[in-house]
């Protein structure tokens, strides 16, 4: 008797140590530890782990208090944040408004960001501390949607990150949040180590170490999943989706997400580099500059295909920039049906009646069957005559490449971090412009004085129902001018062993502290 009962004893202890380390498989590799160095999903990901924000998101991406308690407008152009107490940085020094004032000036000191943060800062003209718990923001303009943007730029330590570079967070040094867990090691393109912070302001994670392996792969983190190597694992693969569900050690969690996937075109430039004639002699007219050429190619793909069959239906077609869940959808804008043959026409309206050849860049390890994606699409525009080569890459290279204007015409995917479409208006069709903060997504240096005038309007309109009308006019013009051409919204997979589970987040975060043993 007394056998069996040290034996179930001992279970009960090893299932009590297992449960409290946590290995995750995160399908997107992680460039870097600095929160403010490239404004992408899975850095996010990982930095939320690590920092919190003055305002945070909830699972459908509505604001809630961080570490800023309450915001308000005290007038048109400044706003009043109080400031939690008592909140510990991971070394153990106090968080302090100064702390705040230092995060949010440094997206701006960043150097060589491949997607810089200041999109988010560049209307704020003024931060001051009040008081260690008081913080006054003052804006260029009337910015109604500042409490949106501040929930996405992470706080750091001013102690640990003043003077320091990205390499710093790398190595731990600067790493200083006051997040859930605190960094052990930073091992590039294998693992991220986390330990509890168990002086966390919040509630309490479940699990003393958690480790974020990469595994880009996604037949290998399937396969880890299943050998038991790591308990969870995101952006599960539309091919394994149905025999993971069917997996009784196993529990699917599927959501539709803000990720809005979509072709860019160089509308800009007179030659672009990857677009020539048929026999591959560089054009001297770039045909991307005409809305005809550019309509022609959305007509040119079926997004239900891609939708149904690439993406085995973990996707939903559109043609506009947001999901009719979120701030500024439009339902005026209606799916760009599938007609090869009024494509053709306007490509022989634009004089191009035997088409032309150019080049799709895509990432190979970012988003859902990207590389799948953009030889489909390629495939769709040579039925129209536009020969289409496909050139793809890792995402770490990619994003390097598209930030330097190198590509004509590529496959990305952007997701609202704001919880609302000025986000996506302002970074991926509004004219680039460093000095606001304005079209740092915009690749293809697409410009349209009335999409601006919009947007401009917009985001200096207090009343919510008139700003939501002119961001959804602002993308109704962008689209009609086929700015960019939207795809499809992605619905986010996730798979946990059994006895874990989780809330999937419209955000497509998968959190450790957000994964619970039943």
């Amino acid at each position: 008797m007394l056998r069996r009962v040290s034996a179930v004893l001992l279970m009960s202890i090893l299932s009590i140590a297992q449960a409290a380390n946590l290995s995750i498989g995160m399908a997107g590799d992680v460039s870097s530890m600095d929160p403010h160095f490239h404004n992408v999903a899975p850095n996010a990901n990982v930095a939320e782990h690590l920092f919190d924000t003055l305002i945070a998101k909830d699972a459908q991406m509505h604001l809630v208090p961080g570490l800023a308690l309450s915001w308000r407008a005290v007038d048109d152009t400044s706003w009043e944040l109080k400031l939690r107490k008592g909140v510990k940085f991971h070394d153990g020094s106090e968080f302090t408004a100064e702390d705040a004032v230092f995060s949010l000036n440094r997206p701006a000191l960043v150097k060589n960001s491949p997607g810089p943060y200041t999109i988010y800062t560049k209307g704020i003209s003024q931060i001051e501390a009040l008081d260690n718990y008081t913080l006054r923001i003052k804006t260029v303009g009337i910015n109604p949607t500042l409490p949106n943007e501040l929930s996405t730029i992470y706080i750091v330590s001013k102690k640990a990150a003043a003077n320091a570079g990205s390499d710093d967070f790398n190595s731990g040094k600067a790493a200083i949040g006051t997040g859930p867990f605190k960094l052990i090691a930073y091992k590039k393109g294998d693992r991220i180590e986390l330990a509890r912070n168990d002086a966390y302001w919040g509630a309490k994670p479940q699990w003393d170490t958690v480790t974020l392996r990469i595994m880009t792969s996604d037949p290998a983190r399937v396969a880890a999943l299943l050998a038991g190597d790591v308990q969870a694992i995101e952006a599960v693969p539309t091919a394994d989706q149905q025999a993971l569900k069917a997996n009784p050690g196993l529990t699917m969690f599927n959501a539709i997400t803000f990720r809005m996937m979509f072709l860019h075109l160089d509308t800009a430039r007179e030659v672009s580099p990857f677009v020539s004639d048929k026999a591959g002699k560089p054009l001297t007219k770039n045909p991307l500059k005409d809305v005809r050429v550019r309509q022609a190619i959305s007509k040119a793909i079926s997004r239900t295909a891609i939708s149904e069959r690439v993406m085995e239906s973990a996707a939903e077609p559109t043609s506009q920039l947001v999901h009719k869940t979120l701030f500024g959808y439009s339902p005026n804008i209606k799916l760009d049906i599938y007609d090869p043959n009024a494509a053709r026409k306007l490509l022989a309206d634009a004089g191009y009646p035997d088409g032309f050849m150019l080049t799709l860049h895509s990432p190979n390890n970012r988003y859902t069957n990207d590389e799948k994606v953009a030889q489909v699409v390629a495939q769709q525009l040579a039925r129209i005559g536009i020969t289409t080569k496909v050139e793809t890459m890792p995402s770490s290279v990619f994003f390097s490449r598209a930030n330097k204007l190198d590509f004509s015409f590529y496959l990305a995917g952007w997701g609202s971090d704001t919880g609302e479409a000025g986000s996506a208006v302002k970074a991926l069709v509004a004219t680039y412009d460093a000095n606001r903060g304005w079209g740092v997504a915009n690749r293809g240096r697409y410009s349209n004085p009335k999409v601006d005038e919009k947007i401009n309007l917009g985001f200096n309109t207090i009343d919510d129902r008139k700003r939501e009308v002119l961001i959804q006019q602002a993308t109704e013009i962008a689209m009609a001018d086929q700015a960019l051409v939207p795809l499809y919204h992605q619905i986010g997979s996730w798979a946990l062993k059994k006895g874990l589970t989780m809330t999937p987040r419209v955000d497509e975060r998968m959190l450790a502290a957000n994964i619970k043993s039943k």
